[in-house]
């Protein structure tokens, strides 16, 4: 017998144990492969598609027969001084949602989980879920109305004294829009996973503390704030892996060409370059180079939390 090698009455009990296994969960096995099917047809065939970014495309000959490039699309974008512009406006406005939005769900879960009365507290719930559900071609047209020259919020700098504004064509105040409407659209839904963390907290943690003395400030501070901390780190990981994704739908159906300096993302630039211009290769390798920054940091994060907060604070 080679050593490493298990012996074959071994190799049988092991493979007798796998169908048992497969037996017993095989439910949970059926109910799986729909998940498969649709990972594997929409993340994992698409990424032939990444030869593009490497390729000379040229629609008649398609992808396998286009001519290669090289990293030559890559050059380009780098001598591509726009870029940097799409890049900086990409950053500062991910940099703005995630320090401004990310306490907010944080925050809107602690001071929910101090109410005492339940059905306040379920409906208060209910309504800040909704906007999570509306489409942002839906909410782009509510804040169209909003901040237009007749719309509430001149009405009222109109009512002061002041001049009507065009909010949304003005570079001064188009990004703190774009900041506050994400967090209006996605404050109640990033919530629940911080009231899931809450729920699990023993509640004996925080009579013990009331017993002491301890008013409910303390306790939010003292108990359910680093009860939250495991899952506060891990949800700052996540967040990171979209530091260049600051909201492809939202800007899409709110921007216009006197806010590019401002607003004009990655995602955005993409897609006028692919779908506008046709610059198929030239928006692979731009989304390319985007995907493989976005690992780099959420890498970055991962190392950096794990080396802060330990082990059981980051996800590998």
């Amino acid at each position: 017998m080679q050593l490493g090698t298990a012996p074959q009455p071994v190799k049988q009990l092991m493979r007798g144990e796998r169908r048992k296994k497969i037996r017993q969960y095989r439910v949970l096995f059926i109910m799986l492969i729909p998940a498969v099917i649709y990972f594997t047809v929409f993340h994992y065939m698409p990424m032939y598609g990444v030869l593009l970014a490497f390729k000379d495309f040229k629609i008649t000959q398609g992808i396998l027969s286009s001519p290669w490039a090289g990293f030559h699309h890559f050059t380009t974008i780098l001598h591509d001084s726009y870029f940097y512009t799409v890049l900086k406006n990409t950053i500062i406005i991910s940099v703005y949602k995630l320090v401004f939005g990310f306490p907010v769900p944080i925050l809107f879960a602690l001071l929910l989980s101090e109410m005492t009365s339940v059905k306040f507290k379920k409906m208060v719930q209910t309504v800040s879920y909704l906007p999570h559900f509306i489409s942002w071609v839906v909410l782009a047209g509510i804040f169209f109305t909003i901040f237009s020259l007749d719309g509430p919020v001149n009405g009222i700098i109109k009512l002061f004294g002041g001049d009507p504004l065009l909010f949304l064509a003005d570079d001064r105040y188009f990004r703190t829009i774009l900041v506050v409407t994400h967090i209006f659209q996605g404050f109640g839904w990033g919530s629940i996973i911080y009231f899931a963390a809450l729920s699990n907290i023993d509640p004996q943690l925080h009579e013990a503390a009331v017993m002491d003395g301890a008013g409910r400030f303390k306790r939010m501070v003292y108990i359910s704030i680093p009860m939250l901390t495991p899952v506060i780190a891990i949800m700052l990981i996540l967040s990171m892996s979209g530091i260049l994704d600051a909201g492809f739908d939202q800007i899409f159906n709110m921007y216009n060409v006197k806010v590019y300096n401002v607003a004009d993302i990655i995602d955005t630039y993409v897609y006028r370059k692919g779908l506008v211009e046709m610059s198929y290769s030239y928006a692979t390798a731009v989304g390319l180079f985007k995907s493989v920054v976005a690992l780099l940091l959420i890498l970055a994060v991962n190392k950096t939390v794990k080396l802060i907060g330990g082990k059981e604070h980051a996800l590998w």
